[in-house]
Order: structure tokens, then sequence, then C-alpha cells
């Protein structure tokens, strides 16, 4: 029986703490960083703020305390949103000890950096003497289908092998299967990216440009997330697989993606501001991702004009019309 602590409160995180107790065997923490928030969750046994409908067993154990949360787990599930991944494992390091090894399955990737969240949590703990094992859970789930159960398959990544099959042995159910990687840089990319291209999705069902765009945009969109993976050390199998396409053919059509959301938003005319409003606090990564896309890009030398069109709606007031208009317009190349 593993001890599993799932850092982080929001749907996903609410999600897989579900789905772990439902599957039995381990004893579950669910931290959420807000006191009253673990109240609420801990009276009423339901996250009515990120994933209402959606009973905790009696089993699951909820807090606000990173102490409670971690002293005594085998496993650190980590799905705090990225842009509070630094600062929270500043202060989950003191609570964390050798012998623990951490699952992130937080996508995006770092402002400034440019790093990836699996290499912020080690550059974070290792400063504090810890050298902990890591690994990634990406692929397509939205956190509601997850919590009905609905089967899901996802990836597991470690560049160690036989941590990544451990994981997958502790987490698989009836309705999670895990497919192993040892492609952690293809996997974590491929889930950031993705919502940077679900936005563009988005825009273009707002602007009601018909089903022939979103397949084009996603087309060429997983080509621009493959060349910078792999410019990055990736493989480019990886983003062939659940990830890779899997992950933004779900996150670029389901109406549950709220960064295509966003970007349907954006394509009927509301602002930036209007569309991340009406997530009522709910996170879309892609909105912060995107300028750390762009940079890591350019430091690589690759071309990213889908993310460069969305870069410019989000932060400089592009119509998304115009966008896709300069996306048409580009010289001609092969495929």
């Amino acid at each position: 029986m593993s001890k599993i602590a799932v850092m982080g409160g929001g749907a996903w995180g609410t999600a897989l703490a579900l789905n772990l107790a439902q599957r039995g065997g381990h004893v579950i923490t669910l931290w959420t960083h807000t006191p009253a928030a673990a109240d609420t969750i801990r009276t009423t046994r339901e996250n009515t703020a990120f994933l209402p409908g959606f009973k905790l067993p009696p089993s699951v154990i909820v807090t606000s305390k990173a102490a409670e949360a971690l002293k005594s787990s085998d496993i650190v599930l980590s799905v705090v949103p990225s842009h509070h991944v630094r600062e929270s494992y500043e202060k989950f390091a003191p609570h964390l000890r050798p012998g623990q090894f951490i699952v992130s399955a937080t996508k995006g990737i770092e402002d400034q950096t440019g790093m990836r969240m699996s290499e912020v949590i080690a550059k974070v703990t290792a400063a504090h003497g810890l050298d902990l094992p890591i690994a990634v859970l990406s692929g397509p789930s939205f956190a509601q289908e997850v919590a009905a159960g609905s089967p899901t398959a996802v990836t597991i990544a470690s560049s160690d092998l036989k941590l990544a099959a451990h994981i997958q042995q502790e987490f698989a159910s009836r309705t999670i299967r895990l497919y192993t990687n040892e492609d952690v840089i293809g996997v974590e990319l491929g889930g950031a990216l993705k919502n940077v291209i679900a936005i563009a999705a988005g825009a273009v069902s707002g602007l009601a440009l018909g089903h022939n765009s979103t397949a084009a945009l996603i087309t060429r969109g997983i080509a621009e997330i493959t060349r910078l993976a792999v410019a990055c050390g990736g493989r480019r199998e990886t983003l062939a697989g659940l990830s890779g396409l899997g992950d933004l053919v779900l996150t670029c059509t389901g109406s549950l993606s709220r960064n295509r959301w966003v970007g349907i938003e954006l394509g009927k005319g509301h602002s930036l501001s209007e569309a991340l409003a009406g997530l009522h606090g709910k996170v879309a990564e892609g909105v912060r991702t995107t300028p750390a896309a762009i940079d890591l890009a350019t430091r690589h030398d690759v071309e990213m004009p889908i993310a460069e069109q969305v870069h410019a709606i989000l932060y400089q007031a592009k119509h998304p019309s115009e966008a896709i208009q300069d996306l048409m317009g580009r010289p001609g190349r092969d495929e």
C-alpha cells in the first residue's frame, strides 16, 4: 500500500485523488493551498469550486498543511498550476525526504527560464539538498471525465523505466491505462505546447470558420510542436502518441477545454481579461505558456507561426481574423 500526497486541489488534482481512492490500495491525501478550501472540501466531500458534482470518499484526507500531506507520503503527485510550481516547492522542500519520488502532472513551461515543470522541481529540490526521482504524467485527460470514470489512456515518462513501470502499476485502474515512456522532454513539451494551439483552435471556432480550418490547425500545430520538442531533445515519435497528438486533438476539439474556450471567447471579440474572468478562477495554462514557448523557440531557432499569432492575439490585441489571414498568407512550402 502506497501513501500518495496529491499536491494541488484544483480540478485535475481532485480528479486524480478521486480516481486513486476509488482504485483502492492506497492512502490518499489531497492538499489545497488555503485552509478555507480544505475545510469546505473536508466538510462537504466535494470540490465545489473546481470539480462540482463528484464526491470524495471519506478515506481521502484533505488538508492545507503541506507538512501533513508530505511527511509520511511515498509518492508526491504534483498538480499545482505551472506559475506556482517554483514557489510551491520552495515551501514543500523542507518536508520532503529521501526515498520519496515525485510525479509531475502539471502541463506548462516556466516564464523567463523556459524550464519544464520537472526541471523546475528538480532544481528547487536540489537546492535543498534533495535528489528525488521525478516522473511526468501527461496525455489526453479532462478532469471531469477522469472523475466520472470514463476510460482514459495517459503516458508516464521517466528516464528510469523501472520507476515509470512502478508508477504504471501503482496508478493503473479499471478506468485509467498508463503507457510508459522514457522521453520526458517530448512528453512534457507535448503536454505544454498543445494548450497554445488549443487557443488558436478555439479562435477558429469562435470565428465560425468551420471544420476544415480546425483540421488544418491541428495538423500544422503538431508539426510545430514536434519541431520544438525535437530541437529540445525530445523524440519525434513521442509527439505522435498520447502526450502529443492525442492530447492536442482532445484540447483543440473538446468542449471541456479551458484553453479552447478562451480562444472561442477571443474569436467572438471578447478581450483576454473578459475571457479569463469567465473561467472563475480556473487556469488556462496556454495563456502563460505562449510567451514561454515563443522564448524557447527563439533560443532554439525554431519557427512556430501558430504560436506567434496566438501570442499576438493574447498580448498585442491582434484580432483573430487578422491572425488567420496572416497564417494563410505565408509563403508556400513543402509539407
